[in-house]
């Protein structure tokens, strides 16, 4: 049996840095500029989406609070002035004593308007349905001005009137 040789163990070579080669047609800094070309639409087009988000969100915060107003309004009688005011601050402010901050920046009680069988008769008071009748309360918020972070992608807009209408006692 012969011996074994032991390994040889080369040399140590140092690796060369890698050089950019550019094609015969001049291609070299093609995905640098094919980023650039797709970074503004794509830019838009996450703004945009995150900015419509933050607008769905607002307007289901305004929905919701609006109501919680009606709903307010429908546990007490109609004519109550003091109800009234406890419906307009529990819409704007989420509480019935108007402290705290606005749910929405912007978002006053003059934004909200309060309809039930005393302040709107015709509308409001003993409606025919297919249970009999009932009055009606409707809390609304009318024009709440909504305001965009990012003006250049999603303008700013005002909100439709955003209303709930509820059966309220006799």
């Amino acid at each position: 049996m012969s011996a074994a040789r032991p390994a040889r163990l080369l040399p140590s070579t140092a690796v060369p840095a890698r050089r950019t080669v550019c094609s015969a047609r001049g291609a070299c800094g093609v995905a640098a500029v094919e980023l650039a070309l797709l970074m503004s639409p794509l830019l838009l087009l996450v703004f945009g989406a995150s900015e419509l988000g933050r607008a769905v969100f607002s307007y289901n915060m305004l929905d919701k609070s609006v109501r919680d107003a009606a709903r307010h309004l429908s546990q007490h009688g109609p004519g109550d002035a003091t109800i009234a005011t406890e419906a307009r601050c529990l819409a704007v402010y989420g509480t019935t004593d108007c402290s705290g901050s606005a749910l929405a920046p912007g978002l006053t009680t003059g934004m909200v308007t309060i309809c039930d069988a005393t302040l709107c008769p015709s509308t409001h008071a003993n409606q025919l349905t297919g249970s009999g009748t009932v009055n009606l309360v409707t809390a609304s918020i009318q024009n709440y001005p909504y305001r965009s972070v990012v003006r250049f992608v999603v303008p700013d807009m005002n909100f439709n009137t955003i209303a709930v209408t509820m059966r309220a006692q006799l």
